[in-house]
């Protein structure tokens, strides 16, 4: 190889080791302290009454970019259309370079029917929100409903529109005395029955829910645990309570 070319290749691989010199000082570096300095070391999540904080944070963390802060923050606050099931919107606060707090929103679920094996959530005008294989703690099924038409986001067709304002008002008032219903049903006169495990209270067909529902939690006070059927449709002062035999 003459002296010319030598020196010829010489000079190219000085240039291309300046270029990838300038390449390094001037992308890679400020790249290495982006990453650096930015990385995502805590997340706050409140607000679900459905998911753990640890239950929500892997629908969000699951590429390297996510784990940068500014990058994770953006991403999720401005561009990405998140789905969770059962969670209607999230909120992200930025707290510093680590750190940032995101508010789950949950969807306001009023019960459940069970169909097919599944489980079809729907909210308080009756539009299915959610269907899952597996039964959420603490969301009542509904039992008696007859409904003609079942379609996912769209509004559970049954008898009578009206009985969604009672749903409603029962699951307000369930809430309101921390009551434990598991089951709201109802008969073909829509009279409504309530499930507590081992309490059965059969309270009738009203206009509001809130008179009665008082009275069950005070009755539920005195039960001890004991298993009993309660007929509470007509308005007394008093109510007898009926003891459950076992038949063991």
């Amino acid at each position: 190889m003459s002296k010319k070319l030598r020196r010829k290749n010489s000079s190219v691989i000085k240039r291309i080791s300046i270029r990838l010199m300038k390449l390094i000082i001037f992308i890679g570096i400020p790249m290495a302290v982006f990453i650096y300095t930015f990385q995502l070391k805590n997340i706050t999540v409140t607000g679900s009454m459905h998911y753990s904080e640890d239950e929500i944070i892997p629908y969000l963390v699951n590429t390297k970019a996510d784990k940068n802060t500014l990058i994770f923050y953006l991403k999720n606050k401005y561009f990405e259309d998140i789905r969770i099931p059962f969670v209607e919107k999230l909120s992200f606060e930025w707290v510093d370079i680590h750190s940032l707090n995101i508010k789950v929103y949950d969807k306001k679920i009023t019960g459940c029917i069970e169909f097919m094996g599944d489980y079809l959530y729907f909210d308080k005008d009756g539009i299915i929100v959610e269907s899952t294989s597996k039964r959420i703690a603490g969301i009542p099924l509904v039992k008696g409903l007859k409904y003609h038409k079942i379609v996912l986001n769209e509004k559970l067709e049954v008898q009578k529109d009206e009985l969604y304002d009672v749903i409603l008002n029962l699951t307000q008032q369930i809430e309101k005395y921390q009551l434990d219903v598991d089951i709201i049903s109802f008969n073909n006169e829509n009279e409504v029955t309530l499930d507590l495990g081992d309490i059965k209270a059969l309270i009738g067909r009203r206009g509001t829910y809130d008179e009665i529902l008082a009275k069950l939690k005070n009755i539920i006070k005195e039960a001890n645990g004991r298993k009993f059927t309660i007929d509470m449709r007509q308005d007394k002062d008093y109510y007898i309570a009926k003891p459950e035999i076992s038949t063991e």
